[in-house]
Order: structure tokens, then C-alpha cells, then sequence
């Protein structure tokens, strides 16, 4: 391993137990989660100066207001389910930089108790010319059906197979079922038949926008989360081990002529991540993938290097993710998107479970953890989309 640089480090974590909120707005969900983060690293709001906000909670004036701060920083960066990605990389900079020193991400979401209808919704361009959605928004695309599209892509182009992509069910569902958080939540949200999944229940569930079933596809939960991150003077004084940022990537990706839409910006992010970082994919133990969907699990492994395009479906095969089995990563231990929460952007969840893997704190914690990545996705795959690779160690 390369020598590390090791500007910030996440010292605060707090996520929201509740996926079915009553009575709070997501402001007042991020106002929760940012005290109690900020308990956990045995800090107080008047040590913050840098505020990290995707506009979730009325936007960042309204955050900075509501929580009676004066940050010297203000990012407001809203890329979708990534942007805590973008967050996180943002702070280790400013703090590298000197322009802060104790960084507060924080999101809060009301999407299940809002029922607001989330990818199957079409994406109607309101009148107004959209040159982002002139090849969808006319045919009816959702957003499902576009990474349904790039499933039926990935399984033309290199055999992928439906099993395949259970196996990624199977295995965050695996780790749901030690969480007690995710088990609550999937009763708080009416699952049925609550219990690990075997690979035929995944392919013999709900047919949703074909080829992917109802097993394919995240839950929709309302959810909440914050992180603070410090720069290495604070971070020594606080009340938990730092979880050092030691690389960063940040991508764009959209439909090109002659494009590939089985390949994501993370093709891009995570090369540069991984350099910095002076790790290499195969050193990683802990894998916090966005899982919209299965499909996209599978091909953010590739772009992420864990294996060749085309050879994530063998590559997952005989519950290689599950946090139990050699051979690894373990992947979204917490139970990811598929069976723990899915708001509308999940990335500040990536940091969370990453965070709690390499202080020891997991449900299904992997023994020796000492490496995470934490890849957001955001936008849709097979459309315009961000992507953002970090990755961490413990001290």
C-alpha cells in the first residue's frame, strides 16, 4: 500500500432508526441526525464551519438558519443519490485546504410518508424543451425502465443472467436480516414474508420493468443521516476513532453516439479515487455500492475494478458479497437500499455503514475491516448520471 495522505476523517455518524416518519419534516430530520452526529464525535455546533448541503431540507440558506450557523463554507452541490460522494470529497478538500476545519453533511427525506411515486413515474418535460430527456420523455421512459434498459444491455452484450443479479439481492437482504433497524423497517413498509431470500425468490418475484423484479428494485422509505467530518487536529480529540478519507473521485456521465450504457462514470471516479488512495480494489474489504437496483450494483463492481466489464455476474456468484465469505468485498453490510432504506438519495448511507465497519460497529461486521469504499450513483444509469468514489481507512 502507497503511502497515505490523511487530510479528514469522518468523526460523527448518525442515522435516522425510523423508515416510516411521523410528523417531522425533513429539515427537523436533519436537525436530529446533525445533534446526535455531532454527540458522537464529542463536538458542539459551535465547532462547525462548513456546511455540505444536496438541498433536500429547502436548501442550504435554510439549513444554515435553521441549525443558528455562520459557516466560513457553504457547498451546496445536488447531483442526486451521489452527492454525499461529492460531500465528502469536497470537505476532505476545503479542510486539506484550510478552509475548514469540522465539515457537517446532513440529510433528512420524507419519501415514503409523502407517497411520492419514485421510477415509475413517466418523465413528462412540462411544455418546456428539455435537450437532457428529448430521447425518453417522449417514448414514456421512468426511470426504471431505463435501468431495465441497461439490464437487458449487460445481458446481451456478456450473458448476464437474471440469477446473477439475485445474487446481489440475496446478499444485502442476507445482511438486512442481522440489522434490526432494516428488519423494522421492512415491517414498518408492509414487506411481506420477511426473512432471508433465496436466489429463486428474487427470479420468481413481481415481473417490475423486465428483466428486473420486484426483488430488483430498492425499497422507498423515508430516512435520515448525517455526517461530520474533521480535519487530523480535531479529529485526534474526538470521542470515536477517525475514519480517514484517504481518496476521492468525481464523475459525469451521459447517452453519447456509439456509447456504452453498461459502463457508469464510476469508470472514471474510481481510478482516480483508487490512485490517491494508493489502494487497490483487491485490498478493499468493505464495498458500499448505490443499489438502486441490482443491475446497478452489478455494473458499478466492474467500473469500480473488482472485476473485468461483462464478468460481474460470475464474478457474484456463490454469495461471494455476503459479509460471512472470503473472497469479498462484503457488500452494503447495513442491508443497502434493497432492504434498509432508499429516501430518494442514498449515498449518505454509504458513508454511514462504511464509517460503522471500520470502527467495529456493524450488525454484520467483517472481521479486520480496515478498508471501505463508498461509491455514490446518481441520475439514472443508461441516461445522464454523476458518480463519486471515496475511499477510507481506519486508523
Amino acid at each position: 500500500m502507497a503511502s497515505q495522505s490523511r487530510d479528514a476523517a469522518i468523526v460523527g455518524i448518525y442515522e435516522l432508526p425510523e423508515r416510516k416518519v411521523d410528523g417531522l419534516s425533513p429539515l427537523q430530520i436533519k436537525a436530529e441526525c446533525a445533534a446526535k452526529a455531532l454527540a458522537d464525535a464529542g463536538l458542539d455546533w459551535s465547532d462547525i464551519d462548513a456546511i455540505y448541503d444536496a438541498q433536500d431540507g429547502g436548501g442550504g440558506l435554510n439549513v444554515a438558519e435553521y441549525f443558528g450557523l455562520h459557516p466560513r463554507v457553504m457547498d451546496t452541490t445536488q447531483v442526486g443519490g451521489s452527492s454525499y460522494e461529492f460531500h465528502a470529497a469536497h470537505a476532505r478538500a476545503d479542510i486539506a485546504a484550510g478552509r475548514a476545519n469540522v465539515a457537517l453533511l446532513t440529510y433528512g427525506s420524507t419519501q415514503a410518508s409523502s407517497a411520492r411515486r419514485t421510477g415509475t413515474e413517466v418523465r413528462a418535460g412540462g411544455g418546456v424543451p428539455d435537450p437532457g430527456a428529448n430521447m425518453e420523455a417522449p417514448w414514456g421512459q421512468t426511470l426504471i425502465s431505463m435501468y431495465a434498459m441497461a439490464a437487458h444491455r449487460h445481458m446481451h452484450e456478456y450473458g448476464t443472467t437474471s440469477e446473477q443479479l439475485a445474487e446481489i439481492a440475496t446478499a444485502t437482504r442476507a445482511h438486512a436480516m442481522r440489522n434490526p433497524q432494516a428488519v423494522k423497517a421492512m415491517e414498518d413498509l408492509l414487506f411481506l414474508n420477511i426473512r432471508e431470500t433465496t436466489i429463486e425468490d428474487v427470479v420468481t418475484s413481481r415481473m417490475i420493468a423486465n428483466p428486473l423484479h420486484l426483488l430488483d428494485c430498492c425499497m422507498v422509505s423515508d430516512g435520515g443521516g448525517a455526517v461530520v467530518i474533521a480535519s487530523p487536529e480535531v479529529a485526534r480529540g474526538c470521542a470515536k476513532p477517525p475514519v480517514w478519507i484517504i481518496g476521492a473521485g468525481e464523475a459525469m456521465a451521459y447517452q453519447e453516439n456509439g456509447g456504452d450504457i453498461t459502463t457508469s462514470a464510476g469508470a472514471q471516479s474510481a481510478p482516480i479515487a483508487f490512485g490517491e488512495s494508493g489502494v487497490r480494489p483487491d485490498e478493499i474489504d468493505i464495498a458500499m455500492v448505490y443499489d438502486s437496483f441490482t443491475i446497478t450494483v452489478l455494473i458499478l463492481l466492474e467500473d469500480l475494478g473488482f472485476c473485468a466489464k461483462g464478468e460481474g455476474g460470475a464474478w457474484v456468484e456463490g454469495g461471494r458479497l455476503r459479509w460471512d465469505r472470503a473472497g469479498g468485498p462484503a457488500l452494503n453490510t447495513d442491508g443497502g437500499g434493497l432492504s434498509s432504506n432508499h429516501p430518494g438519495m442514498r449515498g449518505i448511507f454509504l458513508l454511514l455503514e462504511a464509517a460503522r465497519q471500520l470502527r467495529g460497529e456493524s450488525t454484520a461486521q467483517v472481521d479486520g475491516a480496515a478498508l471501505a469504499v463508498a461509491h455514490g450513483n446518481g441520475g439514472q444509469l443508461a441516461g445522464r448520471h454523476s458518480g463519486a468514489t471515496i475511499v477510507l481507512a481506519r486508523d
